[in-house]
């Protein structure tokens, strides 16, 4: 573990470990299904898809009404998988949902599945891998399973661009705008560090798309930095203390998008003073992951996937 530069040490790079906290455990997918809040919505559109995917048993899908209930509720589990609550259930009113349908093509069934709007249209299709028609006839689990988890992935990457398609036609969606970002401030810091900490970070924050504010009004995000320090073992033969500092990216409704961590060992009480330039360093890596969180968070940078180019076969 690298150490963390202390006052009237040498410079060392200060790097953060990146914990994202979304329901996909990772920074790579948004929620386009997932509802944060009123305010939050309109960080993309404001018509975005409702919090929930509607998945009924398909009625054409070569397999007997047991099994096409067990294909649905396979294909519901494994959109969860992905972080799109996905529920097997007949549509609802408002409702996005999966038409799903199979048909044969020499000894194999090619199954299909189609993504719903509310209003009955088709908005993007796909068909999944083949599968051997013994085991889709006979409805086996396993089978059915397989195809549900093998497409689920293909599915959850064309809501992405459904949701970035909406956004782009959104002028008020954070494709078309910077992200208003309040700070809360720093805590637990010993020192200075509460002080010295915040005022690097609001410093360090703001680019082209992202600004920063000092009132929680407006705000599309939240951050807030939490320090804690700890004793540790020896560091270079002398006593360490370990000093952990998240910083937390909230939704409007407390939810959290996402937060940095930065990890280190120091030599002990060697911030119980001046932070100098250890909080320009820290805080500097922290503002590069609060930004890479709220874009991936937003699906801002995503790529929209046009009505015109809905059908997509493999």
């Amino acid at each position: 573990m690298m150490s963390l530069p202390y006052p009237g040490a040498p410079m060392r790079r200060f790097l953060p470990v990146l914990l994202p906290l979304c329901l996909a455990g990772c920074f790579d997918m948004p929620h386009p299904f997932s509802d944060p809040g009123q305010r939050a919505r309109q960080l993309a559109t404001a018509n975005l898809p409702p919090a929930r995917l509607a998945v009924p048993t398909p009625a054409d899908s070569l397999l007997s009404d047991d099994a096409a209930q067990l294909w649905a509720h396979a294909l519901a589990e494994a959109m969860v998988a992905q972080s799109v609550p996905a529920i097997a259930q007949p549509t609802k009113p408002g409702d996005w949902w999966v038409k799903m349908s199979a048909r044969t093509h020499n000894a194999s069934v090619i199954p299909h599945y189609v993504i719903m709007t509310p209003d009955g249209k088709a908005r993007a299709e796909s068909d999944g891998p083949a599968v051997d028609m013994a085991g889709w006839s006979a409805g086996d689990a396993m089978a059915l399973k397989g195809a549900a988890t093998q497409e689920a992935p293909e599915l959850a990457n064309l809501l992405t661009g459904i949701q970035a398609d909406m956004m782009q036609q959104d002028q008020h969606s954070l494709m078309h705008r910077a992200a208003k970002i309040y700070f809360s401030g720093v805590t637990g810091a010993p020192g200075d560090g509460d002080k010295s900490l915040a005022r690097a970070f609001y410093a360090s924050l703001p680019d082209a798309t992202n600004s920063v504010q000092t009132q929680p009004k407006g705000a599309d995000f939240t951050v807030r930095g939490v320090v804690k320090l700890a004793d540790g073992g020896s560091l270079d033969g002398k006593p360490s203390q370990h000093i952990e500092i998240a910083w937390h990216v909230l939704t409007p409704d407390g939810k959290e998008a996402g937060a940095a961590t930065q990890l280190h060992d120091i030599p002990a009480h060697s911030l119980d003073g001046a932070w100098g330039d250890t909080a320009s360093m820290a805080a500097e890596e922290a503002a590069g992951a609060v930004r890479t969180i709220v874009t991936n968070y937003s699906g801002r940078d995503h790529t929209p996937l046009p009505v015109t180019n809905a059908t997509k076969s493999k």
